[in-house]
């Protein structure tokens, strides 16, 4: 069986959406699939196998996207006519989403979509002439419109089916997140990680992974370590992640007079320099409403670190078994309050740590691969024969 999974972005573009494209691909190789991913040319990437880079342009406003050229995607039905594509997999609403509906179309194949992202709730931080409530209503009209035009959507959570449903979406849904590959669970060096940066062996980290994006909330954060520092006076935040707020928040860190207590180390790559990250940390902190999964407390959690998170949306579903995380306060003095309690018990967070992990486990690649594949097939029946 062949899969086009087709998207807007795609590695180098560091975010949920390659990392889940670049799982699940993987994976299902021993599902008998065989995936190519069809995405923009970014300056400076390199050629991979499975890939298909179409020329691309910068996205006004946006250094880090690109976007695909219309008439590359026009070709698509043509360049791809002999490639045996079985279904059309897309991964993102924009160009990709209505040149996926066309290639299937003209292939004569099924086409299904996973809705990574929940717009409704964070658009206003990107179109601020409009308000919010127009926003939220044109964010649903979307989705729904999408979603209903394809044979079935994969949703990484079953809250974000639950928020889809009620949108109006009809088309099936299905519950597949994105799972963790077995390099995941390889610890890295805390004490490397804190001498590069300086950082004494005694002293608290609270982590943040992620995008620095106005939807991340990390600015909550912020304010959670200047109340968490009154008690807590060696708490240092660590925020990995790059963006289009980071800026801004570390001018607030500044305002906040936390240059002491914060630290912004940029990207790390996820092979080296971030599983390092993750093993200085003593706790990993989130506090976003917006995740549709929650994979980044997936991650923390695989290499033992505790979570302390807010339950909002995909990430409830992880933090709500309470198994190496805990539900957190939506109140910047509640969140602190919890921080420093966590910070305060070393028994509680290795007991969380070694929980972490196990929990961790179960939701490992190989699984959602196998759901996935199940759902391609049930789509394409006349591949059955060939998986057996």
């Amino acid at each position: 069986m062949h899969i086009l999974k087709l998207s807007d972005v795609y590695f180098p573009r560091i975010n949920g959406v390659s990392t889940s494209i670049q799982t699940f691909s993987q994976a299902l190789t021993a599902q008998q699939v065989q995936v190519t991913v069809v995405a923009p040319n970014y300056p400076g990437d390199s050629a991979a196998d499975g890939v298909i880079r179409l020329p691309s342009r910068r996205v006004p406003f946006d250094p880090e996207d690109r976007l695909m050229h219309r008439s590359a995607l026009r070709r698509l039905p043509q360049q791809l006519a002999q490639a045996g594509i079985d279904l059309v997999h897309v991964q993102t609403p924009f160009a990709a989403h209505y040149a996926g509906l066309n290639l299937a179309q003209r292939l004569g194949v099924p086409c299904v979509a996973t809705y990574h992202t929940h717009f409704e709730e964070y658009l206003f931080h990107y179109i601020r002439f409009l308000p919010r409530a127009a926003l939220r209503s044109m964010a649903r009209r979307l989705a729904r419109s999408q979603c209903n035009a394809l044979d079935a959507v994969v949703v990484p959570s079953q809250p974000m089916a639950e928020t889809l449903s009620d949108y109006g979406v009809t088309a099936p849904m299905h519950v597949i997140p994105t799972g963790l590959d077995a390099e995941q669970f390889v610890p890295g060096d805390g004490r490397h990680f804190r001498q590069a940066q300086g950082i004494s062996p005694e002293r608290k980290i609270a982590l943040f992974v992620g995008r620095a994006a106005h939807e991340k909330n990390i600015g909550f954060l912020l304010e959670v370590a200047a109340t968490a520092r009154k008690s807590r006076p060696d708490l240092l935040l660590v925020v990995a992640g790059e963006g289009p707020a980071l800026a801004g928040l570390q001018r607030r860190a500044v305002q906040l007079g936390l240059q002491d207590h914060v630290r912004f180390v940029g990207y790390l790559p996820r092979a080296t320099g971030l599983k390092d990250c993750y093993a200085a940390a003593d706790l990993f902190v989130f506090a976003s409403l917006t995740e549709t999964q929650g994979l980044v407390l997936l991650e923390a959690m695989a290499l033992g670190v505790p979570v302390l998170a807010i339950a909002a949306l995909g990430a409830a579903e992880i933090v709500a078994p309470q198994r190496g995380a805990l539900p957190a306060s939506h109140e910047v003095a509640g969140f602190a309050a919890e921080l420093v309690a966590l910070l305060d018990n070393q028994t509680l967070r290795t007991t969380m740590g070694t929980a972490a992990i196990e929990f961790a486990r179960e939701w490992n690649a190989t699984s959602q691969a196998t759901k996935l594949a199940a759902l391609y097939r049930a789509l394409v029946p006349n591949k059955l024969a060939l998986a057996a």
